[in-house]
This record gives structure tokens, C-alpha cells and sequence, in this order.
């Protein structure tokens, strides 16, 4: 403690019962003045304003539902991926706004320096580089490289009605190699790092509210930590992991450079750094998956990316089914494709065929059991459609409601599928009245399934942010408005020399997602605000069920299992009981005819319903389930002409049965059926 000065005796009395007053225990033990919960007990100085007033709203509703908004797809820790100098700026900083919120040096003088938000927003670019006090050109709607969610932004949001926030970590390593840097490339030790800071977030946070634990910004682990923080009337924030090459799983000419060991090592580093969600692939195909390409100016750097990480460019086929790859990006950018080898370019791709030929791998399925078996819920937004064909096939074959589709990038068919399954969509954060067409076009599903809807901003994820309406808009936000229905009310919101209006600024920053919801309101309507309002509780209900799955028992394993035929080899063998050993590498295999069956006793008379096939290539195109109770006479419970491979699920009326046979009529292939798995369950 300091040694009060001569003189200073009044101001140090002044300060004594100032700090009684804040705390509470003035004299007689009675509180003159308490501060409200919402409120810090310091904030730095200076700081940005909030200009919000009013209680966040706690607690749950009549049905014992909790309520919010649910940003489903953030980058809180951007700054510190790419080689720490692509996203310029600090969510936070223990030397104030000031050094928060400043630009890269090699932004200076006039933002010629950006490179990455020049070739992708504006080739001719420049911006003011200076933020803090004025902020005269950034954050803006279109900035990609500069810090988009500083602490008191996000305060905002959260004091508007946000109660989710999932922060991926993320990182590409080739971005990071040929890009300004102050450190490795290493893409996990990037997450790591972004981990560590994520934390460091939520001390720095809980300091101005008095220590540990106090603080509004709370990481949780669970579904019921998340709960408990929502009730509160806090923000749940989700450590999710979006990047190109997890665990060091990239492929090199087709190659993998990761092994399951690998995988399983870095699944469990992983669950102990807190994160609950993760992206397989992301950007590059890698030993996991291949992934849903991107459009425009950014594919083609993309693709440039992928071939100088991997020596290979994106391949496509024709679809097989409904859904369709992005189209890639077939724009010329010089800048990027300069950094291909000498007599290389980047490929023409033929329009009819706007599907990644790479799916889900083997360790991909490795990856994503491992997954399924720790409770980590599945990004599948960016998977490739083969690969997330597979992916789904896998996980409704066991029941697993683990998905997340956080920011637009699925279509209708499997936006059903996934609510069936348990998931959760959010919608990405774009311009108000593209985001209500945009969720216009499947409201009838969230009301059949009595879901609720999320947004994915993804601000400091190098994509576009909600451009403004204009002052001129019909309908346009009147501030001060007061948070839907009855939250807080909310003003324009200032920073330094800087006022911000959604009108005007449209997405800059976090900050302005409260204004953005209400935009989305006067264009929309209270009923989809409604739906956004129930994001919270429905992203809840899948985590919950995710946390609660258990892998259904295979009431064939251990029986005896018998086929009309066997292939020979000398290498290995095709035996019946290979389809049921538990290992996906080995398989049963027939002989070459269309009249061949493969069978299992299951040791005594069982309840059955759902029958799953875990098919090689050589599947049938017309099979049936049949079942007997004396292995002679069969009876048919379920049947197909229309058998596509991968992995099949036959969900009959449940039935009792020993004895369970699946019978092929016609083969898909020349060669005869072949089971890496069969798995019988009750229903």
C-alpha cells in the first residue's frame, strides 16, 4: 500500500469510502450502493462504450427453456493464426485499446500492405491504417484482415441478447508460409496458442468484474456448464477447431502424413484444451477428407494453396446425386498463381462435373468414429459432398445427432436429414434481407422438427460481413430500440472518435450484431427473430443428446456368421465372419453371381429393426433383409432396388428373430458382394 502524502489525508478518506460504497459494507454493515451484475467494478481507460442499458434477461422461460441468439461460427483468436500478422489487432489487450486496436505495421502509410484483403475485396485497396481513437476506414463490412471482435463489442452483443458464442480455432499453414509472419507455421500449435489466449480472454474479463469465475465471458466444456451459464444470463462460449490439416493430417500426392495414432493423439489434446466441435477438412483436401470448394477470386487462391501444400490441385467428377460442390473459383489472380512452380497452372475444371472427386478416407472414418466416441459434435459444412455423404451415412447408422452446419453451406435435402438426425443449422450472417430469404426457404423444416436457428458471423474468418441497408432504407433501424422482445435498450454504438449505425457501417464488427438481429427483424419479422431467440435452448438439445450418445450395441458381434460363398485369396481372407470382427479394413467377399446371401446366428431369439451395411465397392443394387427362426425358413423384413454402397441402414418394423441373413438379387459391379461391416441393432 502507498504512503498517503502530506495533505492528501481527505482524498485518501474520499477514496476509503468510495471503495465502501462499491462494496457493499459501509458502516452498520449495510449496503448503500450496489453495483448491478452486468456491470464491471473497473473497466479500462480509456475503452470503448457499450451503449446498452438495462439486465441482460436470465433464467428460463415458461417451459423451462432457455433463451438467446447463437453466433454458431466466430474467430475470437484469428490474430494469432496465419503466422500472427494476416488479422491485424487484439480481442484484447493488458495495455488497453490502444494497442488492442492498431494496425499492422505493414499496413503503413496507406494500407498497400493488406495483400490478402486487397487481391480478395478491392485489387486497388487502401485504407487509413490508424484505429483506435478515430477509426476512419476499419473494421468495416468488407475488411477481411483487421480485428472485428474486440471484448467490449462482444460485451455488446452479449448484453443485446447473445447467449452462444462458438470461437473456432483456425490456421492454414501455406497461407502462413508465403505470407508476412512473426512465427511458425505449425497449425496445432497455432490452435494451442489460440486456446491459451481464449482463456487468458476470460480472466482478463473476470478481473473487471471482481476475479475469477465473475466475469460474463464463460468457456464451457458441456452442455450443462452451458446451461447453468445461460440461465445466468451469461455468454457460453464453445471452443470449436476449423483448420486445413488437424493433427498434421495433410496429404502429399495422395499420401497421408498422419496415422489413427496420430489422430487419436490429437482428438484427446484436443478434448483436454476444451474444444466440443471440429471441422475434418477445411479449404485444402487432406488425408481426412476432401472439401466443398470455394468460388470466385478466393477458389482459385485456394487452389493455389492446396497444390504448393499437397502437389495437387482440386479434381472433380460428375455428381452421382442431388447436391453439387461450389463451383470453383475460375478467376485469374496473378499475385497467387505466381507462386506455382514454373510451367504450372492452375487447371480449367469442365462445368458438368462440379463434384470433388475425394470423399471421406479411411482415416477420415477413423477420425470421425474417434470423434463420435469422445462427444465432439461434427462441423460438416465444408466436407466435400462425397464426403459428407459418407459422414452422414456413418453417423445415422448409429444415431449419432452430433452435427453442425454453422454458416450456409448445406441444402435443403440435408438440412431434413440433419434435423432428423438431431442436429443444428445456423445460417450465415450476410446481408439482412438475403439472411431472411435465406432462412425463409426452410422455415418449414424448423417448424416440423420445433427447432430453433442460429447465425454464423464469422468475423476475423476472412469472408464477407452483412453489407449496411443505407440511411435511405424503407424500414430501416431508429435507435435507441430495445432489444427483442424486451431486453435491454440499445444506442448507437461509439468507440473513441467513431459512431457506429447499422444503416450505415452494416457488419464492421461484433458489436453491431445486436443492431443486425433488429435489421433482420424490421425486414423479417418478430416471428423469425422468435426462431433466433430459440437458438440457444435447440443448440443446447443437440449437445445434450451428442454428451448422452452411446455406440449401440451390435447384436451380431460374436455370433456365428455363414455366406453361399466365399472369394479365395492367397493374401488374405473373405470368410463371413470378417464382417463382423470390428475391423473396417477386412471385409467379406462372394463369389462372382448375383444369387448370393451372407447370414448370422445371433445365439438366441432377439428383437430386431435396423440392420446396418458398411459396403466395398462391389455392393448390390437389389438386396433384402430377411430373418428366420429356425435358419430354414426366412421371411423377408425389408427390401431394396435402389442400393447405392457406403454405408446402408434398413430401419423395418422391429421384429423377433436368431437368425438374420442380407440377400443379394443384383450386383452393382462385375465382381460378386462384399461387407467390410454388418451391424444388427433392436431399433
Amino acid at each position: 500500500m502507498k504512503r498517503a502524502r502530506p495533505g492528501g489525508i481527505s482524498a485518501l478518506l474520499l477514496s476509503l469510502i468510495a471503495t465502501l460504497l462499491l462494496t457493499g459494507s459501509g458502516a452498520g454493515g449495510a449496503a448503500a450502493v450496489e453495483r448491478s451484475w452486468w456491470e464491471p467494478a473497473q473497466r479500462p481507460t480509456p475503452d470503448s462504450d457499450i451503449n446498452v442499458s438495462g439486465e441482460p434477461f436470465t433464467g428460463t422461460d415458461a417451459n423451462g427453456d432457455v433463451r438467446g441468439f447463437v453466433d454458431a461460427h466466430n474467430h475470437l483468436m484469428t490474430n494469432e493464426a496465419f503466422g500472427g500478422k494476416l488479422v491485424c489487432g487484439k480481442p484484447f489487450s493488458d495495455a488497453g485499446i490502444a494497442d488492442a486496436l492498431k494496425d499492422c505495421p505493414e499496413h503503413y502509410p496507406d494500407g498497400a500492405g493488406a495483400l490478402l484483403e486487397n487481391l480478395t475485396v478491392d485489387p486497388d485497396g487502401h485504407h487509413d491504417p490508424v484505429g483506435w481513437p478515430t477509426f476512419q476506414d476499419w473494421p468495416s463490412s468488407t475488411t477481411m484482415s483487421h480485428q472485428q471482435n474486440y471484448y467490449a463489442w462482444l460485451e455488446r452483443a452479449w448484453r443485446g441478447g447473445q447467449r452462444v458464442l462458438v470461437t473456432d480455432l483456425t490456421s492454414n499453414g501455406v497461407i502462413c508460409s508465403i505470407y508476412v509472419r512473426d512465427r511458425g507455421c505449425d497449425e496445432m500449435e497455432s490452435i494451442r496458442l489460440q486456446a491459451e489466449k481464449t482463456y487468458d480472454m476470460q480472466d482478463y474479463i473476470d478481473q473487471m468484474y471482481g476475479g475469477s469465475g465473475k466475469g460474463w465471458f464463460r468457456i464451457v466444456k458441456s452442455p450443462a456448464q452451458a446451461r447453468e451459464v445461460i440461465e445466468a444470463g451469461k455468454l457460453a462460449v464453445v471452443l470449436g477447431v476449423e483448420t486445413s490439416e488437424p493433427f498434421g493430417c495433410k496429404q502429399v500426392l495422395d499420401i497421408a502424413q498422419c496415422s489413427e495414432a496420430d489422430i487419436d493423439a490429437g482428438l484427446d489434446e484436443l478434448q483436454s484444451l476444451g474444444v466440443s466441435s471440429m471441422f475434418l477438412c477445411h479449404k485444402f483436401d487432406n488425408a481426412l477428407c476432401g472439401v466443398r470448394f470455394d468460388e470466385g477470386t478466393t477458389g482459385t487462391i485456394i487452389n493455389v494453396g492446396q497444390f504448393l501444400s499437397t502437389g495437387t490441385f482440386w479434381k472433380t467428377e460428375k455428381c452421382t446425386g442431388p447436391q453439387r460442390d461450389n463451383p470453383i473459383g475460375a478467376a485469374k489472380v496473378p499475385e497467387a498463381e505466381a507462386k506455382l512452380p514454373e510451367g504450372t497452372s492452375v487447371p480449367s475444371y469442365d462445368e458438368d462435373a462440379q463434384c470433388n472427386t475425394r470423399g471421406l478416407t479411411g482415416l477420415g472414418e477413423y477420425a470421425l468414429n474417434g470423434m463420435m466416441d469422445r462427444g465432439m459434435m461434427v462441423e460438416i459444412d465444408h466436407m466435400s459432398v462425397k464426403a459428407t455423404s459418407r459422414a452422414m451415412d456413418i453417423m445415422e447408422s448409429v444415431q449419432y445427432p452430433g452435427l453442425l452446419s454453422s454458416h450456409s453451406w448445406m441444402d435443403r435435402a440435408w438440412t431434413e436429414r440433419l434435423y432428423r438426425m438431431g442436429g443444428f443449422v445456423g445460417s450465415y450472417g450476410m446481408d439482412s434481407e438475403a439472411f431472411v430469404k435465406d432462412t425463409d426457404a426452410t422455415a418449414d423444416l424448423r417448424e416440423k422438427y420445433d427447432v430453433g436457428l442460429g447465425y454464423g458471423t464469422d468475423f476475423n474468418g476472412l469472408g464477407s460481413h452483412p453489407a449496411p441497408r443505407g440511411e435511405d432504407a424503407p424500414n430501416k433501424v431508429t435507435y435507441p430500440f430495445r432489444s427483442y422482445p424486451d431486453g435491454p435498450l440499445v444506442d448507437r454504438q461509439r468507440t473513441g472518435e467513431r459512431v457506429w449505425d447499422v444503416n450505415i457501417d452494416g457488419g464492421a464488427h461484433v458489436g453491431l450484431v445486436t443492431d443486425w438481429v433488429e435489421d433482420v427483424r424490421r425486414v423479417g419479422g418478430d416471428a423469425l427473430v422468435d426462431e433466433l431467440l430459440q437458438g440457444a435452448q435447440s443448440y443446447l438439445d443437440t449437445w445434450k443428446a451428442t454428451s448422452a450418445w452411446d455406440r449401440p450395441e451390435n447384436l451380431a458381434r460374436g455370433g456365428a456368421a455363414t455366406a453361399s460363398s466365399s472369394e479365395s485369396s492367397v493374401v488374405t481372407s473373405y470368410q463371413p465372419g470378417r464382417a463382423i470382427d470390428g475391423d473396417r479394413a477386412t471385409r467379406w467377399a462372394s463369389g462372382w453371381n448375383d444369387d448370393e446371401w451372407w447370414s448370422v446366428d445371433l445365439r438366441r431369439r432377439q428383437d430386431v429393426g435396423r440392420v446396418v451395411l458398411n459396403w466395398e465397392t462391389a455392393h448390390a443394387s437389389a438386396y433384402s433383409i430377411e430373418v428366420s427362426d429356425d435358419n430354414r425358413t426366412w421371411r423377408t423384413v425389408w427390401r431394396t432396388t435402389a442400393g447405392r454402397g457406403g454405408v446402408e441402414t434398413a430401419q423395418f418394423t422391429p421384429t423377433t428373430a436368431r437368425y438374420l441373413r442380407v440377400h443379394g438379387a443384383d450386383r452393382a459391379t462385375r465382381h460378386g458382394y462384399s461387407l467390410h461391416e454388418v451391424a444388427v441393432h433392436p431399433g
